[in-house]
């Protein structure tokens, strides 16, 4: 079936709006704190509330730095993190403004 012109008209404006729209949402999501100043004890905080309040941490991370603290005591310093799977230099650096100890 053939489509018509308007709908194939319609049907590109749409295909070019998306990436545009995708790009704003995303944005708006790095705005959602801004101006708020967070923190995290991570000796302290559950698995949901490091996976929400630290930067690239999910709830498979976050789990892990509980699992760890669990074994291991409180951290010292927040480049311990760092021994943690999945926890790079880049991380803590992104966070180091956040974690409280």
């Amino acid at each position: 079936m053939e489509l018509s012109i308007i709908k194939r008209l319609w049907l590109i404006t749409i295909l070019m709006l998306v990436p545009v729209l995708g790009h704003a949402a995303e944005e708006m999501k790095g705005d959602k704190y801004e101006g708020i100043e967070i923190e995290v004890n991570i000796n302290t905080a559950s698995s949901d509330e490091l996976a929400t309040l630290l930067l690239g941490v999910g709830e498979t991370k976050a789990k892990q730095i509980v699992a760890y603290r669990e074994v291991h005591g409180e951290f010292k310093n927040a480049d311990e993190l760092q021994q943690v799977k999945g926890i790079g230099q880049a991380t803590v650096d992104k966070n180091r403004t956040r974690i409280r100890l």
